[in-house]
């Protein structure tokens, strides 16, 4: 036991050194400078760009904190029970106060030990130091799977043709030409173009180093044709996925297989919305042309290094009130996506941290037979907030003072209250209750805190900060199809994972090149581009 306990608190002491270091951007992308800005759980604000579940942290600050990202303005304000909430009968599916004491909860705290972690974690295989950034990238996209596209672009291209009509400027494409044209795309997330095709413009975007690799003209048909799957399989899948989930599938094999995540791990959407600068200087007819995702993205990351273990999508199912929009709030969505994301991290002692929209008390206990540990933050709007106590989820009559806390516990499930300029509510099977915690303030000092209060915002941070970073490299290529979109959006999440096993390897300490700089070597690569030195 004792030795378990050592274990959790050098997770949290490694946790504790990578938010106090705020080197997020040297730790994980190899860039210097500022990082964007603080973490929100820390500063108890709301203006990071980080992803949902993490901003969802201060959603009960005082009404002038406001969320100034674009994808944030949507934010609840206020949660009931805190800073500008009411103290009323509290969310659908809470308990009163008998009824807590007849299904067990109590306020007399016991110790909570988590069984130890015996994966060992990080890479799979060793790189060697010669290691290129194609390298690396094909651990995720091989050979194989560039050849399957090829095949199914020119069966889609033949088929195509047969239905409408030759097209005579069209040739079978090659394996050559598709690591060329995967390459042009991915361009765009170094050079952060809003079109591909600006590469052959005489415009700011133009690389001509690049554009003798191809026409324009060639390019444009093969993004014309370019299929993963080129027709729908006779029988079994209707799923509108069926021309991505191959390629979904192999992705995911290839994240198990060449890397293994450390104990802690974090279950969220990505900040993968449009990007920011053009929101605000496009014209609302540019926007009005923009269509809405038809998807929702979530992941399974380690907390330790930001690589993406798992991903998951979700479509929207139609246009109306039954679609995406309104399954966003519905905690069987959120559980079913959890389910999905940790279906193999039975038996594991893993530590799942979640937002307010997948936290509940029933996933919790169902994951807990399966020796998967929680901690989440709770919404008394966005969780599911059914068994739970009553009196910890709404606000007393005497305000609270910073640092101060309730806990009640059922079994070994903790409900924590923890007050910091708004109520703050856990959940949380995965941390002691007893023990203690301390959230760092550089400028008003530190605030005592139960320890998973603590453990949440130590680990969450490195994903924030990853997160604002992440979105800075996504690939701009904006198709109208679903599944280009989802296809595009993996191929950046492969990139980075990429470059996460780049910077563990012996390859980073032979050339140490930062996040852009590996992206457009790996470009330059695909393209078979002579020089593939990055431009400084």
């Amino acid at each position: 036991m004792a030795e378990c306990g050592r274990k959790a608190l050098s997770l949290l002491e490694a946790a504790r050194s990578r938010y106090e270091s705020l080197q997020i951007s040297d730790d994980v992308f190899g860039e210097s400078g500022d990082d964007s800005s603080d973490n929100p759980f820390y500063s108890t604000s709301g203006d990071s760009d980080s992803d949902n579940c993490i901003a969802e942290v201060g959603e009960e600050q005082q009404p002038q904190h406001q969320h100034h990202h674009p994808k944030r303005s949507g934010k609840d304000g206020a949660l009931s029970g805190g800073a500008g909430g009411s103290s009323g009968a509290g969310p659908p599916g809470c308990l009163s106060h008998t009824q807590a004491e007849e299904e067990g909860w109590t306020e007399t705290l016991q110790d909570v030990t988590v069984p130890p972690y015996n994966e060992t974690h990080g890479p799979a295989q060793k790189m060697p130091a010669t290691a290129t950034a194609l390298d690396f990238f094909q651990l995720f996209v091989p050979d194989n799977c560039i050849q399957n596209m090829v095949t199914q672009t020119n069966m889609y291209a033949k088929k195509f043709q047969e239905r409408f009509g030759s097209d005579e400027g069209w040739r079978p494409v090659t394996a050559q030409e598709m690591n060329a044209f995967l390459g042009f795309v991915i361009s765009t997330s170094v050079h952060r173009c809003e079109s591909v095709l600006s590469i052959w413009s005489s415009g700011f975007f133009s690389n001509r180093s690049i554009a003798l690799k191809m026409s324009q003209s060639r390019f444009e048909k093969i993004l014309k044709y370019f299929h993963i799957v080129a027709f729908r399989p006779s029988q079994g899948s209707n799923q509108g996925l069926y021309k991505i989930q191959p390629f979904l599938d192999l992705l995911q094999q290839s994240f198990s297989c060449t890397f293994r995540p450390s104990q802690t791990q974090v279950l969220h959407e990505p900040l993968i919305d449009e990007d920011p600068v053009f929101i605000t200087t496009c014209t609302e007819r540019e926007l009005r042309k923009r269509k809405k995702r038809k998807f929702s993205l979530w992941v399974r990351q380690c907390t330790s290094t930001g690589f993406i273990c798992q991903i998951y999508v979700h479509l929207k199912e139609n246009q109306g009130a039954d679609g995406l929009a309104a399954l966003k709030n519905k905690p069987q969505l959120h559980s079913l996506v959890a389910k999905q994301l940790c279906h193999n991290m039975s038996g594991k002692n893993v530590i799942i941290f979640t937002g307010p929209s997948i936290t509940s008390l029933s996933l919790f206990t169902e994951f807990s037979k399966q020796d998967i540990y929680c901690c989440g933050l709770l919404s008394t709007r966005k969780s599911d907030c059914t068994g739970l106590p009553q009196s910890m989820l709404v606000c007393g009559s005497t305000p609270a003072q910073r640092g101060q806390s309730r806990v009640m516990m059922k079994g070994t499930m903790s409900l924590i209250s923890w007050y910091n300029k708004g109520h703050f509510r856990f959940l949380t099977n995965a941390y002691s209750p007893t023990k203690q915690g301390m959230i760092i303030k550089r400028k008003s000092g530190d605030i005592p805190c139960p320890l998973a209060v603590e453990a949440f915002a130590a680990h969450l941070s490195y994903i924030c900060k990853y997160d604002d970073k992440y979105s800075k490299y996504f690939i701009f290529h904006k198709p109208n199809k679903t599944w280009q979109q989802v296809f595009w959006l993996s191929i950046s999440i492969a990139i980075n994972n990429a470059y996460i096993l780049y910077k563990m390897s012996d390859a980073y300490a032979a050339k140490r090149y930062s996040r852009a700089q590996f992206g457009e070597r790996l470009v330059r690569e695909l393209l078979d581009v002579g020089d593939c030195s990055p431009t400084q």
